[in-house]
């Protein structure tokens, strides 16, 4: 991108403004945009226990890597099966908190890679203190398809975690 030099101190501001102007190459900023809103929306969905809008974000499989954490390797599943796994831990007898920022997008043709640093927590009456938090940086993978940005991977690289895992760990009872 090129950027304004510094403006001779004789010309006036509005006179003389450079235009910036963008690369040709380029990524379109509606796209980088709408590209961090689909990561973004996982969150939202997830925390409002809206299933179906999790979902959506999606492509029909993906590698879920969430490795750092549970100690089981990455693999390639269903998103109907990791939204079931969701949906099953996060009932309403616990509240959960997403949030990411800082992310860097790399747009490369109908594929994106998004990096951004992630919180989250877990809270659940019922075993001592009712609070387990977990800060780390994720990486999702996105395809674009005719019905939008999808995410088909993944990855959670826990950076720390603190509280309770049995918060993070138990299923609530039905």
């Amino acid at each position: 991108m090129r950027r304004p030099g510094p403006r001779p101190a004789s010309t006036s501001c509005c006179a003389t403004e450079e235009k910036i102007m963008p690369d040709s190459d380029a990524p379109d900023n509606q796209t980088i945009a709408e590209i961090i809103r689909v990561v973004d929306a996982i969150d939202r969905a997830v925390d409002g226990k809206d299933w179906a809008a999790a979902r959506s974000h999606f492509a029909d499989r993906l590698t879920a890597d969430f490795s750092s954490l549970s100690g089981q390797p990455a693999a390639e599943i269903a998103s109907e099966a990791l939204i079931q796994a969701w949906a099953t831990n996060l009932t309403a007898a616990k509240a959960s908190f997403h949030m990411r920022t800082n992310h860097q997008v790399l747009l490369t043709g109908d594929t994106a890679d998004v990096e951004s640093a992630g919180y989250a927590w877990n809270r659940m009456e019922g075993n001592g203190e009712p609070l387990w938090e977990v800060w780390g940086t994720y990486r999702h993978h996105l395809v674009r398809t005719p019905d939008g940005w999808k995410v088909d991977a993944m990855t959670l690289i826990v950076a720390h975690q603190r509280g309770n895992v049995w918060v993070r760990d138990t299923v609530p009872a039905a």
